[in-house]
């Protein structure tokens, strides 16, 4: 029988091929360890029928995929069609949607079992999983840490054998962070790669949907799954998608940019020490380096938050209380239904970039903060581009700090720190992976590698190579 604790995505597809175990009994393993660990709050909803899915893919002739019959979770920013999708708000507790998104659809296609919906910080706002309408996510490595954000639950799903592996969305981190803090693999592809069809909005020109996985084989074998072009989604980048898995294990030379200013910048010395440790461990099994300059940097998280919270008043705009999702209680007139609608469907988090975002949106300061951040916006993905020219991959610590506790962070500004080092890839574009990489008073330290447009391969690589001469990951 398998050990869920040590058995990763390659064991079991392995196991349920050769019929070591059947679906059923992998599943009724996986919902067991969910009911044992309630106490983590890693799951929003769970699938009621995934028994009943799990016996009818082991019964089925079809030949599906080499995921056929593995146990996942998906966030809950995932619409199933027929099933709620909550985006972790009281705006949308009740919400059933009438499609599936892309991603749900092509894992479903593949013959995986859905366990159930992860918890996340409310509309993916947040860096704690703390703004959740349905409560904390306890970290599984110490249940008085976080487990990040926004795709906590995920990441604790992972981390805690309640799954496989679990989708999740990175929009400024929250992939990575959440990776990080759980000792885990998290990868964002590069924006366009994966459809965000049914995926509900934060930020549009930033949100990417990924995976969590034990290892970077595995996250390659997930990924590829729910790459591709989708003509639904108009964002979506019609390029063909590689064999990811064979390309995470071929042997492929790296040059791995090393940039300086940032590593200056690191103020945590175990960080900095940790990070050093692992680029030297990298070039003694012959990886070579190479300093970079990323110029511009230093602005990403400014500009950030003034484009993510933007794009964020634009979307949420839709939750008005009229055709789906919360509606207050007898409204005087149509104002009286908008307000209290969305003052008392939002969370306090959501409100406040939805303010943020509509003054940045202001005829009087458009110029001044959205299109300045923006041009900054360029700026960032003009350095990645110049640095690309030198290297395959780069190099950056994914956190500046361990989980932190539970609620022990009040200022936002300090909250919205915890995206410093993941921030630039996704203002330009970039896939980019954690991995765990260190630890500090037993909690784990994530290692981050950036990819040049469309190269997943490359960062999947460089990652698998260090997860064979590591054993953080294990």
């Amino acid at each position: 029988m398998i050990d869920l604790k040590s058995s990763d995505l390659v064991t079991q597809i392995e196991a349920l091929k050769n019929k070591e175990i059947s679906s059923y009994e992998l599943t009724s393993m996986y919902l067991k360890n969910i009911q044992d660990n309630e106490n983590l709050n890693c799951f929003i909803s769970i699938n009621e029928s995934a028994l009943e899915d799990a016996k009818k893919i082991d019964s089925s002739k079809e030949e599906f995929s080499h995921l056929k019959g593995v146990p996942i979770a998906h966030k809950d920013i995932f619409c199933v069609e027929n099933g709620k999708t909550t985006c972790g708000s009281k705006m949308l507790e009740n919400f059933i949607s009438p499609y599936s998104s892309t991603v749900y659809e092509k894992l479903d296609r593949a013959g995986t079992v859905m366990l159930g919906k992860t918890n996340m910080d409310e509309f993916a706002m947040g860096s704690s999983n703390e703004t959740s309408y349905f409560g904390n996510v306890k970290n599984p490595i110490d249940n008085t840490k976080s487990p990040g954000g926004s795709s906590g639950g995920s990441a604790a799903a992972v981390k805690a054998n309640l799954c496989a592996f679990a989708t999740g969305t990175d929009t400024g981190g929250s992939i990575r962070q959440p990776a990080s803090f759980c000792g885990i693999t998290g990868i964002k592809p590069t924006y366009g790669r994966v459809s965000r069809w049914g995926m509900i909005a934060f930020a549009s020109s930033l949100d990417q949907a990924g995976v969590f996985t034990k290892t970077a084989l595995d996250a390659a074998i997930a990924l590829e799954m729910i790459s591709g072009f989708d003509k639904k989604d108009s964002t979506s980048i019609n390029s063909e998608v590689s064999n990811l898995k064979y390309e995470t294990v071929s042997e492929m030379d790296h040059i791995i940019g090393i940039p300086s200013d940032i590593i200056d910048s690191i103020k945590d010395p175990k960080v900095k020490e940790t990070y050093l440790e692992n680029i030297d461990l990298l070039k003694k099994n012959g990886v070579k380096t190479k300093e970079v300059e990323l110029q511009n940097l230093e602005y990403s998280l400014p500009a950030y938050y003034v484009i993510a919270p933007a794009e964020c008043s634009a979307n949420l705009s839709r939750y008005d209380g009229v055709k789906f999702g919360y509606s207050c209680e007898n409204p005087k007139n149509l104002e009286d239904l908008y307000t209290r609608t969305r003052s008392e469907g939002f969370g306090e988090e959501v409100k406040k970039r939805i303010l943020i975002g509509t003054y940045c949106l202001s005829a009087g300061y458009f110029d001044a903060y959205y299109l300045k951040a923006q041009k900054i916006r360029t700026l960032v993905t003009e350095s990645f581009k110049k640095a690309f020219k030198d290297v395959s991959v780069i190099a950056m610590p994914t956190c500046s700090n361990t989980a932190f506790d539970l609620e022990s962070i009040q200022d936002p500004v300090k909250m919205y720190e915890q995206d410093i080092y993941t921030i630039p890839a996704n203002l330009a574009g970039l896939p980019a992976i954690s991995i765990p990489a260190g630890n500090q008073k037993n909690l784990p330290l994530g290692l981050q590698f950036i990819g040049n447009h469309l190269q997943e391969s490359s960062i999947l690589n460089i990652s698998h190579k260090f997860q064979k001469i590591s054993d953080y990951h294990v």
